[in-house]
């Protein structure tokens, strides 16, 4: 598992393109038959891939690193599967997991594996992982069973349909609030006007990134805004100081994960458009 630590907003006005990338870009998340998890320190969550390509593939970290048993011990987990048809088993319940099926597993599931049903069109599961310190129920999510919110204009390039997998009023979970946002065709920007949210940190998961296409990924204090080229299938981690917006250079979809203070996904802070540097 792969450690990340916290910048400081003062340090990162400095940072080279290779240190942002390093700092806060996870480039590569799904190896065949693998897991892959990065452990951020900002609000300790944990950011993963499973591709079961021709097996399965289980849920397991060093039990050092966790300081835990299992990898639910003490934790809660967010899932949403960005390929092919497949399965998530824990412990022993099967759940079908079609293209854009969300799962949330609740703390104390000891035994998580997941599979694909066709080998030649595998499923790619996205994985988000938060502390948890009370058991709430595993939750099948299927996309049109997530709450939608209709948000911007083809006039601002920014139409948008926000799907709320996990939050208050949808699968419960401790801190864990996780969705996936659908741009609309010709659509290219996400999140403006830009805002922080200084209560809750972020992770980005883009994916459906086309060809050679790239998202520019806008992070920073909103008065020393910087950015990253993304390409398909990475993600980057927004501590809560961060503006998080992007515009691609052609149609894209993203997942989100927050984690922190609350759940409230209104709680944000805007950053008002002549304010932006």
């Amino acid at each position: 598992m792969e450690m990340r630590y916290p910048s400081h907003p003062d340090r990162v006005k400095t940072y080279t393109t290779d240190e942002l990338r390093r700092e806060f870009l996870i480039e590569k998340l799904f190896v065949e038959n693998d897991l892959t998890l990065v452990y951020s320190h900002i609000d300790r969550i944990i950011t993963g891939g499973a591709y079961p390509a021709g097996g399965k593939v289980a849920l397991k970290g060093d039990p050092k690193e966790l300081g835990a048993e299992f990898f639910l011990q003490r934790r809660e987990l967010g899932v949403v599967n960005v390929g092919g048809p497949g399965t998530i088993t824990a412990d022993g319940t099967e759940y079908a997991m079609n293209r854009l099926d969300g799962l949330y597993v609740g703390m104390g599931t000891r035994d998580v594996v997941f599979a694909s049903k066709d080998p030649a069109n595998p499923a790619r599961f996205y994985l988000s992982s938060t502390p948890a310190h009370h058991a709430y129920p595993t939750t099948h999510i299927p996309l049109d069973a997530a709450e939608p919110a209709h948000l911007g204009s083809i006039a601002n390039s920014n139409e948008r349909t926000i799907y709320k997998y996990i939050h208050p009023d949808g699968a419960k979970s401790c801190q864990l609030v996780m969705g996936v946002t659908l741009l609309e065709p010709n659509n290219m920007w996400n999140t403006m006007p830009a805002h922080t949210h200084a209560r809750r940190m972020e992770v980005y998961f883009y994916f459906d990134i086309q060809g050679e296409n790239v998202v520019f990924h806008l992070m920073g204090a909103p008065d020393e805004t910087r950015h990253l080229v993304i390409r398909n299938e990475q993600a980057v981690i927004s501590p809560s100081w961060s503006i998080h917006a992007g515009m691609g250079t052609g149609n894209y979809a993203f997942i989100w994960a927050m984690a922190g203070e609350n759940q409230t996904f209104s709680d944000m802070d805007a950053v008002a458009m002549p304010d932006l540097r």
